[in-house]
Parts: structure tokens; C-alpha cells; sequence
């Protein structure tokens, strides 16, 4: 059981889950909520970024993964086709499963009266699939980053609010672009570990492309680009002034910044970025969810 566990990456689902929280804190706030429909759309994107997770192991099996000598618990995969933990061909069986999980949520949801999750559905799977697969592999062809910054930010956040409300928003977009940020920061600097690999393999990702020196500085341009864009939400988009609260995530920002900056050739010293990254993303996220929901009663 630990196998397959290991297979699917569970902690990094908190990159798609996280939106649907602030999606359904918007809808909230709107008085459109349902704890019914939140719970439906967890497991749905849970289903495809899953199904994300194993897709890009399997073919990532038959590229980097095979001669990365320098792998960390956030980077390089999860190793369990390489351990000989599974079979690729079980890999690939895992994600269509998982796959099949998020159609049949958008099935159910269709029949709820939402037809507009068959396109943000379609999109959604569509950028799990092109972000691996050939013959696009958009992660070997320094697109994969603007795939999912979509993909896991504002079509998650969207996605949530229309299935609980019935009617498409801006805000509902526009709040997840945080997130984007955020996710596109965890895959780039996942990629300072993977960096030899996947020049080796071919995999040319911005980070190959770019370089490890001057990919540092676009990081911290990404992070930082998360919290500016919560000005843009005040003053442009029309939210509450409570959505500064997820600035009280910018220390764990910071210190990532700091670390990479100084440890970004060494593997094992990006670590601690690495984990920093990912828990920007979760208290940004739900701290811009409290400011969103405190909006309703203040």
C-alpha cells in the first residue's frame, strides 16, 4: 500500500486543493455555498492532479528520472517505477484510474446543471495530459510552467465557484492567480535539483533553458509576483481589504527566497526551499480564504 501511496505525490495534491478552498470561500461569500458541491469538487481535482502526478512519473520514467542522481523528497519523482516498486505499465493504469475519478465527478456535476464543466473540465485534463504526454510534453518545451499556473490557479478557483453558484465570474478567476504563482514557483524550483538530468534528457524546461544562476532571480520574481497581485485584487478587482491577511505568509516566502538564492547549485540545500514553497502556498491560500469569508460579515 505504501507504494502506490508514495506513487501519487499526496502532498502535493494541496496544489489543486487549496483553490477549491478559495473558490468555495468566494462562492460563500456570495451566499452560493454548498458543502455538498465542495466535497464533490476536492475529489474531482484531487482525481486529476493525481492522475497528473502518475502520468508524468511514466513518462518521466523513460527520460530524467532514469539517470537523476540528485533526488529530493519534492523533486525527481516519486521513484517508485525506478525502486521497482511498480510496473510502468501499473503507473500508467493508476493515472487513467484517477483520470476516470475527475470525469466521473464532471459527469455528475453536468447532470447537477452545469454544463460549463465539460469545457473547464476538458481544459483541466487537457493541460494534465499535454504537460507530460508526447507530443506536446509542454514540460520539455518551456511551456509546462505556464500550463500549469492556469491549470492549478484561476481555472481551479473558477471551476469551484461556477459548479456552486451556476454562472461564470472574473473575480472567481482572478483570485486564483496567487495560486498560479505559487504552483508555477513549486515546479520551478523543483527544477534546481533536476536541472543535470533533464539537460541530459533533452527535458528543456525554462530552468534548462535559462540556466540555474539566472533562473534564481525569475523565483523570486514569481513569488513576489503572488503577493503583488493581491494589491491588483483590492484596488482593481473590487475584493476586501481583509485578503492582506495572506500576507502574513510573506515570512516563509522570504526565507525560501533567501535559501535558494544562496544554495540554488547544491541539491540537498534547495531542500528546505522546497518545502518552504509549498507552505507559502498552503498559508497564502487560506489566508486569503479568511479575508475573503470575514469580507461577508465586516
Amino acid at each position: 500500500m505504501n507504494i502506490y501511496l508514495k506513487a501519487l505525490r499526496a502532498p502535493f495534491l494541496a496544489g489543486s486543493l487549496v483553490p477549491v478552498i478559495i473558490g468555495a470561500a468566494f462562492a460563500l461569500s456570495s451566499k452560493t455555498f454548498s458543502l455538498w458541491i465542495l466535497l464533490l469538487c476536492a475529489v474531482g481535482i484531487a482525481g486529476l492532479h493525481s492522475g497528473a502526478n502518475l502520468l508524468n512519473d511514466y513518462f518521466d520514467s523513460k527520460g530524467s528520472d532514469p539517470i537523476n542522481m540528485r533526488v529530493t523528497p519534492f523533486s525527481g519523482g516519486s521513484r517508485a517505477i525506478q525502486d521497482g516498486g511498480l510496473a510502468p505499465r501499473m503507473v500508467l493504469f493508476m493515472a487513467l484510474f484517477f483520470f476516470a475519478i475527475g470525469f466521473s465527478v464532471g459527469i455528475w456535476l453536468i447532470c447537477l446543471n452545469r454544463p460549463l464543466v465539460i469545457p473547464i473540465g476538458l481544459l483541466g485534463l487537457g493541460a494534465g495530459w499535454a504537460y507530460s504526454a508526447p507530443p506536446l510534453q509542454l514540460m520539455s518545451r518551456g511551456w509546462g510552467e505556464a500550463v500549469i499556473f492556469i491549470a492549478f490557479g484561476p481555472l481551479v478557483t473558477l471551476g469551484t465557484y461556477y459548479v456552486m453558484s451556476g454562472s461564470l465570474s472574473w473575480p472567481a478567476f482572478a483570485i486564483g492567480v496567487p495560486q498560479g504563482f505559487f504552483i508555477a514557483g513549486v515546479i520551478w524550483i523543483n527544477q534546481f535539483p533536476d536541472y543535470e538530468a533533464d539537460r541530459r534528457a533533452n527535458k528543456r524546461n525554462l530552468v534548462v533553458r535559462l540556466g540555474p544562476g539566472y533562473s534564481r532571480h525569475l523565483y523570486c520574481v514569481i513569488m513576489s509576483m503572488a503577493f503583488i497581485f493581491v494589491f491588483f485584487l483590492i484596488g482593481v478587482v473590487g475584493f476586501s481589504y481583509l485578503i492582506i491577511f495572506s500576507f502574513m505568509a510573506f515570512p516563509l516566502a522570504l526565507k525560501a527566497m533567501r535559501i535558494l538564492w544562496r544554495e540554488y547549485l547544491s541539491h540537498e540545500g534547495t531542500v528546505p526551499a522546497q518545502a518552504l514553497t509549498i507552505q507559502t502556498l498552503i498559508a497564502h491560500g487560506l489566508l486569503l480564504s479568511l479575508g475573503i469569508i470575514l469580507s461577508r460579515f465586516i
